[in-house]
């Protein structure tokens, strides 16, 4: 960092420091895409955030003072993100930030937290490097690809693999859920026969698809967001793909794929961070069915709980942190998120030390549940049946 970086972060601290002392509320920022290709994944997260921030403001707040959500929105683009993070730091005087939603989006923003010195947890991207490029402000809550792949690895023999064919979104997030899944089966003696990926924006993937179906991959793993896997259940469904198809992403709802897709989205399956269905597949059972009752008071989507939990979590997080460090000072706040041990609806969160040496960044360990798609219906995994 060049030395003016250096001395302007370190007005801006000591500004904050001063502001938030005095402040009536405690200011957390949440960068998230609330326009744009992935503007309802966005919004369910940020909704998750506000429940758990009405939730903790109900029962007093946190030292004293309401927690305020400073919303902004980084329309679905990295350079966006990147611009809303130093607007929440240096004009809002955040103590804190969630975000930014997509892999590429949070990496951007990444510079920024280091620049300024302020704490992001990351409720949703997985990228691998996020946490291993030495940036010791991130403490993610959300799963890396790897860590997504593992948890996964006990399923390979329950669906029977032999082998499989992958299906993903150019970017960071496809490329890395790509390598993580395909190394892991590897591991359990599935290899991977064809990896093939797509355009964020395409919507015809008959020629990807037909590759597929021409292979002797007897699974397809499929990594995108939920407006494109309609598509590809569509698509999927008049190829009379044989292959089984498994939706890797944790962030595409069930709900949504029978609602846009129908009978072709019939026998698929989906790993998620939430069954919302099964309160009780969930670490804590009472914090799951306390979200997912909540959810529905407030007549959100009821596709949106398994990503609003992202939100709700990470938000609990923060707090928890903020409570610990007896202050709302953002240096404060970033040590006590090593402390904190939070009930979430997805995980017991603990960050655990990620990176090299020095300059670690928080990562905690997700949980990861299959459910399926079955007659019009989200239904516990009937793997016997396959």
């Amino acid at each position: 960092m060049k030395k003016t970086g250096i001395l302007a972060g370190a007005a801006v601290a000591l500004s904050m420091l001063i502001s938030n002392a005095f402040a009536d509320t405690i200011k957390i920022g949440v960068n998230q895409p609330l326009t744009g290709p992935v503007a309802a994944s966005g919004n369910y997260v940020t909704n998750g955030a506000r429940i758990a921030a009405d939730q903790i403001n109900e029962k007093g707040g946190v030292l004293g003072k309401q927690i305020e959500l400073i919303i902004e929105d980084n329309k679905s683009n990295p350079t966006e993100a990147a611009a809303v993070a130093e607007k929440l730091i240096v004009r809002d005087e955040v103590s804190a930030i969630m975000g930014a939603w997509g892999s590429t989006m949070t990496l951007a923003v990444m510079p920024k937290l280091e620049e300024y010195g302020i704490p992001m947890v990351v409720e949703t991207s997985s990228s691998g490097k996020i946490t291993t490029s030495g940036n010791p402000w991130i403490f993610r809550t959300a799963p890396t690809s790897d860590m997504l792949a593992d948890s996964f690895g006990p399923f390979v023999e329950k669906f029977g693999m032999k082998k499989a064919a992958f299906l993903a979104v150019n970017n960071d997030w496809g490329h890395s859920n790509t390598d993580a899944y395909s190394n892991m089966l590897a591991k359990h003696g599935v290899p991977t026969v064809l990896k093939e990926s797509m355009d964020a924006n395409a919507v015809d993937l008959s020629a990807q698809l037909a590759k597929i179906k021409a292979s002797d991959a007897d699974v397809l793993l499929v990594t995108t967001e939920i407006e494109q896997l309609t598509l590809i259940f569509k698509q999927a469904f008049s190829l009379r793909l044989p292959q089984k198809i498994i939706a890797t992403t944790t962030s595409s709802t069930p709900d949504q794929a029978i609602e846009h897709a129908g009978s072709a989205a019939d026998n698929a399956y989906f790993t998620v961070l939430f069954a919302p269905w099964f309160p009780d597949m969930a670490p804590n059972p009472e914090v799951a069915k306390f979200f997912a009752e909540e959810w529905e008071r407030r007549d959100f989507e009821f596709a949106g709980r398994i990503e609003g939990q992202r939100g709700y979590d990470a938000i609990l997080s923060i707090a928890a942190a903020v409570e610990k460090a007896g202050t709302a000072e953002p240096e404060a706040i970033r040590k006590a998120l090593w402390e904190v041990e939070v009930k979430g609806v997805n995980s017991n969160i603990k960050f655990l030390k990620q990176g090299p040496e020095g300059a670690e960044s928080g990562q905690n360990t997700a949980n990861i549940f299959v459910v399926q798609v079955k007659g019009g219906k989200v239904v516990r995994p009937d793997f016997a049946s396959q």
